[in-house]
């Protein structure tokens, strides 16, 4: 059977005249601004048009544009390698689609449907659920095949926040820069969210913060000292925390090396490599921290290539140890066929 695979990520500019539209595409995403149409799409206009010159300068730290749409094709070239080896009864393709920025899925579908697979598997490329992530890709995929009038068997992988090889790339990853470190203070950070999406149902705190438990207990570290972060806050909402910029100071202060875990990220970009690796360093060695590091993105890590593999081929036999949703909370995305039901 021919079977498609799209990859769904978040993307980003690819020049600097990019930066603008790329931000209103981000604010007019009804997923991150609830709002009528009519209001998100000046309100969107607006905030793009504030924010571009800041961001510009944080692109201009990356070359003048980012680096996500290159790692994820190389995800995608290693993923589509590991499914076709040694497989005689299947033939896998992948492909990327992203949410802000070119290539988008109204392209995307062109080249699927030239394909013409037996079946779709979407797999979001965010292994915690949130519907302003994979949710809102998975809803814009199913609106531009309806568009199209475009009919396929379709399989959508929802999460993978405890999977084994998941946790495993992470637990590899951060041996490797904690082996020989003392008395540091290790920081698993992920993107915020404002507090009322959490309170609304949305499950992705508490996947992060499976997928962190899964990892700490895993690294098998005596007296580990870890905690869990979010980056990234704007607007005057109230954001889930503790803030990363926060504990960052407060260790840093205390004398503590700092480790840093990208743990909802599996693509370099901005958010690591400027806000991480030169914002958060700054502010850190502001504060008195004599040594800062990070562990980097997954990117093709062999161990979650594997993992990303092994979901995709036994989706429909996945018996998972762990509900992927908090209690009383079910799969809020009705085309999503989460492993957990």
């Amino acid at each position: 059977m021919k079977k498609a695979v799209i990859l769904f990520n978040l993307g980003g500019p690819d020049k600097i005249e990019s930066v603008e539209p790329f931000l209103f595409n981000l604010f007019n995403d009804p997923a991150i601004l609830n709002l009528p149409t009519w209001i998100r799409f000046p309100l969107a206009k607006l905030i793009s048009k504030r924010r571009a010159p800041t961001a510009k300068k944080i692109y201009m730290e990356l070359g003048g544009k980012s680096p996500i749409l290159e790692l994820t094709n190389n995800q995608r070239h290693d993923l589509e390698k590991k499914l076709n080896y040694n497989n005689k009864k299947d033939q896998y393709k992948c492909f990327v689609v992203m949410r802000c920025w070119h290539p988008r899925a109204e392209d995307v579908i062109k080249v699927v449907k030239n394909y013409n697979p037996d079946e779709i598997i979407l797999l979001p490329l965010y292994p915690q659920y949130s519907a302003a992530t994979s949710g809102s890709s998975i809803k814009e995929w199913h609106e531009v095949c309806e568009k199209n009038n475009y009919k396929t068997k379709t399989s959508t992988i929802c999460c993978y926040p405890t999977d084994d090889l998941f946790i495993k790339s992470h637990v590899g990853e951060i041996k490797k820069k904690i082996k020989d470190l003392k008395n540091f203070k290790l920081i698993f950070s992920a993107h915020g969210l404002p507090e009322k999406n959490i309170k609304k149902g949305d499950p992705y705190q508490w996947q992060v913060e499976q997928s962190v438990n899964k990892i700490v207990e895993k690294l098998e570290f005596e007296n580990l000292d870890w905690i869990l972060s979010y980056q990234s806050r704007v607007g005057p909402l109230k954001w889930i925390g503790p803030s990363t910029e926060d504990i960052i100071i407060e260790n840093s202060k205390l004398g503590k090396k700092i480790v840093l875990v990208p743990i909802a990220f599996v693509s370099e970009h901005s958010e690591t490599l400027v806000e991480l690796d030169i914002e958060y360093k700054e502010l850190a060695d502001k504060n008195g921290c004599i040594e800062y590091s990070r562990v980097p993105a997954l990117g093709t890590n062999i161990d979650f290539i594997n993992s990303l593999a092994s979901i995709v081929i036994n989706k429909e036999k996945n018996k998972l140890t762990e509900k992927l949703y908090p209690p009383k909370i079910q799969c809020p995305n009705k085309f999503v066929k989460c492993p957990c039901t």
